[in-house]
């Protein structure tokens, strides 16, 4: 048989989807692994599509998406963050938040480019940094409170360096930037002939404070390229809408990977996408209240159990520490999972750095978190009593 790709070998299923597909196995399972919300897509943003779908073409729209959408994607970073991108070459409507990522990957990366990825991190970024030619350089937040200082990312940057990729509010951690700490790395971008990406899906789901995004730095416009989309903020992730901005001319580029890959974005989904973004918009501010809810709960009982965390202030994790129970995150998963039947997400499946923890997601229901608290808190005791 033909041989595969060689950098494949190396590319394994990533430990989210290992634990949430053994799940079927164990019919009474609390399932904590995937990130994606509870709440249902709003009425209104169906009711959009199903409307485009009777009434409007469905053939092929600009590769870019439909102008309608790259104007309200446009509009919105204006009106958030005071960010300028023409609609037309500036904005790239994409298969959901994750195609971007890998267009822009693509499309910037040379054989052995190295890419500055800030770890703990979501675990989709090292396979496509490989699988186009670049080399992954993690470099560890655990001593800065889980965020990428001025320092620890100027101390990394090397000829070989092609990009910096931040992930914020930040998966798994749940932790994210403030204006100062922005400022402060925006010094050290200006500085470097490198691209910034910056990956933003959970912007709208800040708990505390403002989501401070990269798009309002003008004076670094030419390097930066933000993905986000609409599968966190709205309920969206079936729907698979995401989009790209950034200087046109690197936009160019990835336009081009765009295009060869999947021409245009669905065409009933950047309808939904229009009426999300131009009357919708208040729907992430509602579904955050019920996240505080949740994460206030279930980082109390973490706390109570004796458990070393931080608390998140975006995106819906926690992340745990359950280092002085066990190091190795996946024996500890797997046996949480068999004892108790509850599925989280182990650490390391989150880079080396992430070793030792545990994500939790608290995009489910209020039971469901309680029940998870319950059973991880029994199979704690199992375990202190067995020593």
């Amino acid at each position: 048989m033909p041989k595969a790709n060689r950098r494949m070998q190396d590319i394994e299923v990533p430990g989210t989807r290992q634990f949430a597909n053994r799940v079927e196995e164990f019919p009474d399972c609390v399932d904590l692994t995937l990130g994606q919300p509870d709440f249902e897509t709003p009425q209104p943003i169906k009711e959009a599509a199903i409307d485009a779908i009777n009434t409007q073409s469905m053939k092929y729209s600009h590769n870019t998406g439909l102008y309608a959408l790259r104007e309200a994607i446009s509009n919105y970073y204006k009106d958030r963050h005071g960010a300028h991108y023409d609609p037309n070459g500036e904005v790239l409507v994409t298969v959901g938040g994750s195609e971007g990522i890998d267009g822009v990957l693509r499309a910037i990366l040379d054989p052995g480019d190295e890419v500055i990825v800030p770890a703990p991190t979501y675990l989709g970024y090292e396979p496509i940094i490989e699988l186009s030619g670049g080399i992954t350089k993690f470099v560890d937040t655990t001593d800065t409170g889980l965020i990428a200082t001025p320092e620890l990312i100027e101390r990394n940057i090397t000829e070989k360096t092609k990009a910096v990729l931040l992930n914020y509010p930040t998966n798994p951690t749940g932790v994210t930037y403030t204006k100062e700490q922005m400022d402060r790395l925006v010094e050290v971008f200006r500085k470097y002939d490198i691209f910034v990406i910056t990956d933003e899906i959970y912007g709208e789901n800040t708990l505390e404070g403002d989501h401070i995004s990269l798009a309002g730095y003008p004076e670094i416009k030419e390097k930066v390229l933000v993905i986000n989309g609409l599968s966190k903020s709205h309920g969206m992730t079936g729907w698979r809408i995401g989009y790209v901005t950034g200087h046109r001319q690197i936009m160019e580029e990835v336009t081009a990977v765009h295009l060869y890959n999947t021409i245009c974005a669905s065409l009933p989904s950047q309808y939904a996408a229009i009426e999300a973004l131009k009357h919708q918009l208040h729907v992430p501010g509602e579904m955050n209240k019920e996240y505080i809810r949740r994460r206030d709960y279930i980082y109390d009982r973490l706390t109570g159990m004796g458990l070393e965390v931080k608390k998140p202030t975006g995106a819906f994790y926690i992340f745990p520490s359950v280092e002085k129970y066990e190091h190795d995150s996946f024996k500890f998963c797997t046996e949480l999972l068999e004892t108790v039947q509850l599925a989280v997400v182990p650490g390391r499946s989150f880079s080396e750095f992430g070793e030792g923890h545990i994500r939790l997601s608290f995009a489910c229901s209020m039971h469901e978190l309680e029940e998870a608290a319950d059973r991880l808190e029994k199979y704690l005791h199992m375990l202190e009593a067995a020593k």
